[in-house]
């Protein structure tokens, strides 16, 4: 339950982070910039919860989500690439062996981190 909690955390931080370079946005393609991230913030953290109230109710025990600091480096577009790389690298291990149905919401978490590196790195 511990990898679910910071799992949770980096949903969080990843909002908090898409949030801030959202108002931050200038110049060439930051109109594109803008939208994305707005859509990624307003979109991640109903994903969190509802990851986070399946797996409570999975394994009846309330998840512990740390505040985490932000120690990914670069642009936010490598930053929600390498919150995106942990998730992917530690998802048996936040969704516990054998859940598909947790494992199926963190997907759809991963394909919103997706569309979104998508749309900074291509739209303008």
């Amino acid at each position: 339950m511990k990898k679910a909690g910071l799992y949770v955390a980096h949903l969080f931080l990843a909002r908090e982070m898409a949030h801030r370079a959202h108002l931050r946005a200038t110049g060439p393609g930051s109109f594109a910039a803008h939208e994305a991230l707005g859509a990624f913030y307003e979109a991640v953290i109903p994903l969190a919860d509802r990851f986070a109230e399946a797996c409570q109710g999975e394994y009846q025990a309330l998840l512990d989500v740390p505040l985490l600091d932000n120690e990914y480096e670069g642009e936010i577009a490598d930053v929600l690439e390498q919150i995106k790389a942990w998730i992917q690298d530690n998802q048996d291990e936040v969704t516990g062996k054998d859940q598909r149905a947790l494992s199926n919401l963190v997907d759809e978490a991963v394909g919103l981190f997706q569309s979104t590196l998508y749309k900074l790195r291509f739209l303008e």
